[in-house]
């Protein structure tokens, strides 16, 4: 039942929240509303969403920000939209967590099509996964989304986390920058692929002397070698 599905709704311009609303009601999803950031995250405190369409300019609380606060607690995914077009500003949204960045003015339907995406991989690709991963003195954490290595805690970035977690659920299979782009960033992503290389470098240097397990296939992409330091 599309009832159950429940879309937090955060923009400061009213027309846009009733554009988005319009399409929340044609679906039959439950919504709620907010102008500005910290409504939105008093809202996310009380209640459990599908999914979050976020503004990147709130007053009060910009959407940057309302991004972090819940990436501290939780994996929901988080569409931004936003009226600034440069690369730059992508690259930071999805670097502190966002799951897709779509630009306005938008298309209705490809802003549905998007969420419609979003919903149906977090409905039907759940699978259980243990709280805790071991890999010899590497530990994902994945209720509170930490990583320590030989009990020191790490600090990694939303998409660096994400990045780790994902490769480590695959053991053993390389995957090429557009099909990491694809699951970890989002089959939207725009930037360049290049931040694939980015991202694994800065997380090889980060998990050290566990670097060994983020293996690159030359000519290929990476794969999370298990064998690698067995």
């Amino acid at each position: 039942m599309n009832s159950d599905i429940r879309l937090l709704i955060v923009d400061s311009s009213s027309s846009i929240r009733s554009e988005i609303r319009q399409l929340a009601v044609s679906q039959g999803y439950s919504f709620d509303e907010a102008a500005d950031g910290i409504a939105a995250l008093k809202l996310f405190r009380r209640n459990d969403y599908n999914l979050i369409v976020l503004d990147t300019d709130l007053p009060e609380l910009d959407g940057g920000n309302v991004c972090r606060q819940i990436r501290k607690v939780s994996d929901v995914p988080i569409l931004f939209i936003s009226t600034r077009t440069a690369e730059q500003e992508k690259c930071c949204a999805f670097e502190i967590g966002a799951d897709d960045f779509i630009v306005k003015p938008f298309y209705p339907r490809e802003l549905l099509a998007r969420i419609k995406v979003f919903l149906y991989r977090t409905g039907s690709k759940t699978k259980c996964v243990a709280d805790k991963i071991a890999f010899n003195g590497l530990f994902i954490n994945t209720v509170s989304r930490e990583v320590t290595v030989d009990e020191r805690l790490v600090q990694l970035t939303p998409k660096e986390y994400d990045l780790l977690f994902f490769l480590s659920q695959n053991p053993n299979k390389a995957y090429s920058r557009e099909a990491l782009l694809n699951e970890v960033w989002g089959y939207c992503f725009t930037g360049s692929d290049r931040t694939i290389d980015t991202h694994i470098r800065t997380l090889r240097d980060n998990i050290r002397p566990y670097d060994g397990y983020i293996v690159t296939v030359w000519g290929f992409g990476d794969k999370f070698g298990v064998e690698q330091l067995q």
